[in-house]
């Protein structure tokens, strides 16, 4: 089911929209040994988000600074960089691309393209409204959560080692959490 003209969201406002970097967060976890999950975020980041006359025609563009992930760790940080994870020396950015919006029982489902270490596959995001309103100083924002899941290894990140019990040290499945306040542009 797609989202329609008839779907009715309040304070819904059409334009074009750019992310907030400051008020928006894009991060992540990964169990990490079996027992505990690392958690992580991006701290540079863009995007635009085009609110359409019907919001099943919206769009959503992102594209995320491989370089700028932040563990709380600087060896992890720097070891996710190299050529066993990310290869930011090579692969400087990740993006997203929607390719549809549709309607679930619990909210939305944003419908994309994520491309990560030059490989692009299909990625769904459940996604929920925060709202549309006037901020202090005379603009216009949106805010948005979404969440998902990827399995790195789909992506060429499948670098791991196997503990002595069996188990890998960090799991192929990645949580991702995204907080996004964007500000009307037109």
């Amino acid at each position: 089911m797609s989202v329609t003209t008839e779907t009715t969201i309040p304070g819904y406002t059409t334009g074009t929209w750019t992310i907030d970097p400051v008020h928006s967060e894009i991060g992540f976890s990964v169990r990490h040994m079996m027992v505990s999950k690392v958690r992580g975020k991006f701290t540079s980041f863009q995007g635009e988000i085009v609110t359409a006359d019907d919001p099943g025609d919206s769009t959503v563009f992102a594209a995320i600074d491989l370089s700028s992930i932040d563990t709380g760790n600087v060896d992890r940080d720097n070891h996710i960089r190299s050529a066993d994870f990310f290869e930011v020396d090579t692969y400087k950015t990740m993006t997203f691309r929607s390719t549809g919006l549709r309607a679930d029982r619990d909210g939305y489902v944003l419908d994309g393209d994520l491309t990560l270490k030059g490989v692009t596959k299909p990625v769904s995001l459940h996604l929920e409204l925060g709202g549309f309103g006037p901020d202090p100083y005379g603009n216009t924002r949106a805010g948005f959560t979404a969440t998902g899941e990827i399995k790195r290894s789909d992506f060429g990140v499948d670098f791991n080692a196997v503990m002595e019990t069996g188990g890998v040290v960090g799991s192929d499945k990645v949580s991702l959490n995204l907080e996004i306040e964007a500000v009307l542009q037109s």
